[in-house]
């Protein structure tokens, strides 16, 4: 209860809330033993009730057929259809409804009134978008094509994702940004070094125009000699002599290497989190040789244990790209050569390999002492990392000040009316509930926040404010994002930011029972290394 209170439900929590979504999407999984689609508790009384949702449901694609098919839980499939459609689903993806929601009318298992709620539902949403009111061509999106879907704004845009999402890993020597004026060659040797298609990941529609890594870097040195080393991102083979032969003729050598659609993507899980083949062997070797430092860029969409090149003196950079796009090959070319200062920042803790021991289908938060189980991502693990959650260096040094928060002391008068509760370790707490919206609203703080570019290129820097308890253990969070903001900074600019801090959201943790509770004693924002406290009593 306490992981769905505080790490599965407030992301849908704030789409409905705050974004006004129309549509809710019910998973294939179980959740404490119920099919997602078949949770009242879920779908009717959390999303409808508690969050006020106003909108349809529907399932993933086959999620209703697998409540009878291989889960087991439904009797029958009619049986499924009623236990989604009485639980709060509305559309189906697929055709279990279609095939059986007659038969379990006329079996008397499930009634009409059902069947009208969801479409109801569905409908309502429709005609608040609009979409019975005439022709589709004659309303406000009616006419996109790709003149529309590829305007230069629109490629602008997805250059500007691509520069602000690359993360800069390592930059030892300050190797990089590469001189244009001195750079006279460069070697690009991998796999991902002249593919378009890597560049866009799943679930991506046809891009505007491609551009490859390589292109994007000939653009900056006419003299770039490629070789792609391996026969495919797999790497069962690689051509690591001529590889080297290539890289010991050129000024620097950038390494284009990681994953693509034939090592993850939907139903293709991973099965370790090390580079695919010999990618690392070809690495070692080309760095070894090469007459520079190296640059090595990785393409993924989740996390590699490359501790072997975060500690190798050969390779003098390290970039993360992810899947970033159409313009991903431009931003690339431009951060290596110094037209855009890096400012990204990991979206996801890095594990090591041996992290692949934690069984795939305990996907609790917490640790667990008495297991091993060591609980995951930035909040609860406390295991060696590759690298953090929010890690990302930048061409320029960034300071810090927490300048002012308006509050440093919180008091919760207690009151006949609220609920104080003793945890086992002696710390009070107070539900939320209890506190009430005026309370919360009244309590909301300013936290000013100075920042300096020391470095000698402007830069767009994301600044990360973090809330941590003083006190530990017992299903506490090591630590919480409670807001980011990125800030422009030309060379030895500083600024100051504000970051609203609402105590009842940033300042409470859930409880055993799934409750959120506001505890005594001190808490801390964190922003980088300098932390500011605020007093909560009771």
């Amino acid at each position: 209860m306490q992981d769905l209170a505080d790490t599965y439900q407030p992301p849908f929590k704030s789409c409905v809330e705050q974004g006004r979504a129309s549509g809710i999407m019910c998973a294939y999984n179980k959740v404490n033993g119920v099919p997602s689609c078949a949770d009242s508790n879920l779908l009717s009384k959390t999303a409808r009730a508690q969050w006020g949702f106003r909108g349809y449901i529907t399932s993933d694609c086959d999620a209703v057929s697998i409540i009878h098919d291989d889960q087991g839980y439904a009797k029958s499939p009619e049986d499924a259809v009623v236990d989604v459609l009485k639980a709060g689903m509305d559309v189906n993806c697929g055709s279990y409804l279609l095939k059986h929601a007659k038969v379990a009318v006329e079996q008397k298992k499930l009634s009409e009134s059902d069947i009208d709620r969801a479409l109801h539902n569905l409908f309502s949403v429709r005609m608040r978008l609009g979409l019975f009111n005439g022709h589709p061509e004659g309303q406000l999106f009616g006419n996109i094509g790709p003149d529309q879907v590829c305007s230069q704004e629109h490629q602008i845009l997805a250059l500007e994702a691509a520069r602000n999402g690359i993360v800069l890993l390592k930059n030892s020597a300050r190797l990089l940004p590469l001189s244009k004026s001195k750079t006279k060659s460069l070697a690009v040797i991998g796999p991902n070094a002249n593919s378009g298609q890597m560049l866009i990941g799943n679930y991506a529609g046809p891009p505007c125009r491609f551009v490859t890594p390589l292109q994007a870097l000939q653009s900056y040195i006419k003299q770039t000699v490629y070789h792609p080393a391996c026969d495919t991102v797999q790497c069962s083979s690689a051509s690591v002599d001529r590889a080297v032969d290539v890289a010991k003729g050129a000024d620097h050598v950038v390494l284009m290497m990681g994953l693509d659609q034939t090592q993850e993507r939907e139903e293709l899980d991973r099965t370790d989190l090390l580079l695919p083949g010999k990618q690392q062997e070809l690495i070692i070797a080309v760095a070894k040789a090469a007459k520079n430092p190296v640059v090595l860029v990785l393409f993924s969409g989740g996390p590699v244990d490359i501790s072997f090149a975060k500690n190798d003196e050969n390779i003098g950079g390290i970039l993360w790209a992810g899947y970033p796009g159409e313009g991903g090959a431009i931003a690339l070319a431009e951060i290596m050569f110094g037209d855009h200062n890096p400012g990204g920042r990991l979206p996801m803790t890095w594990y090591p390999q041996e992290f692949v021991k934690v069984p795939m289908t305990d996907m609790g938060m917490r640790p667990e002492a008495s297991s091993g189980y060591p609980g995951r991502t930035y909040r609860f693990y406390k295991g060696r990392s590759v690298f953090e959650f929010g890690y990302g260096i930048s061409y320029s040094k960034y300071s810090y000040e927490l300048t002012a928060v308006s509050q440093n002391t919180l008091y919760l008068n207690q009151s006949s009316t609220m609920h104080i509760i003793n945890d086992f370790d002696s710390v009070r707490s107070t539900l939320i509930s209890e506190l009430g919206t005026e309370f919360c609203e009244q309590n909301k703080c300013r936290a000013r926040i100075g920042v300096k570019n020391h470095g000698d290129m402007a830069g767009k820097h994301p600044v990360l404010l973090f809330a941590r308890q003083e006190k530990h253990g017992n299903g506490r969070p090591r630590k919480q994002l409670i807001g980011f903001q990125s800030v422009v900074l030309g060379a030895g600019e500083r600024a100051e930011i504000e970051f609203e801090v609402s105590p009842c959201e940033h300042l409470s943790r859930a409880n055993e029972d799934g409750l959120m509770v506001m505890e005594e004693g001190r808490h801390f924002l964190v922003v980088e290394g300098d932390e500011y406290p605020i007093s909560v009593v009771i």
